[in-house]
């Protein structure tokens, strides 16, 4: 008799891209007690490099970072192989024009600061849960 036992799940894997050292590790802390596998990052100048070599099921990517925004990290995933990773803009930029500036560069969804941990996770796990099915989602 055999029996079919699936092989365990893997943890899902994020990447948080921020500056601001006590949000970084409060959201490490949140994400990584749901769970997550947490890789942090916090120089825009090398985010979009670190996003395709380590190809995350989600990033959370903020606008103000320094040598380059997250408006241009955004820009240069654009053509690359990452553009197909989801990815959730957290950022104290609540403007309708930074939200509408994200979105038409190719962010998957937009959260404003201060956030409640509760929104952050439940939106990570949507994100990571609908970008599944993909063929990046396999590997």
């Amino acid at each position: 008799m055999t029996t079919d036992t699936a092989p365990p799940a893997r943890a899902r894997r994020v990447l948080l891209v921020e500056d601001e050292p006590n949000i970084r590790e409060a959201m490490r802390f949140i994400l990584s007690r749901d769970g997550w596998e947490v890789a942090v990052h916090a120089d825009g100048a090398t985010a979009a490099e670190r996003i395709v070599r380590e190809a995350p099921d989600v990033v959370v990517l903020d606008v103000m970072l320094p040598h380059v925004s997250g408006f241009d990290v955004l820009r240069a995933l654009g053509g690359g192989p990452a553009a197909g990773v989801p990815v959730l803009m957290l950022t104290a930029r609540g403007q309708d024009r930074d939200r509408d500036l994200a979105m038409s560069l190719g962010a998957t969804d937009y959260m404003t600061k201060p956030f409640s941990n509760a929104a952050l996770v439940s939106r990570l796990r949507e994100l990571a849960d609908a970008a599944a099915p993909s063929a990046r989602g396999a590997a």
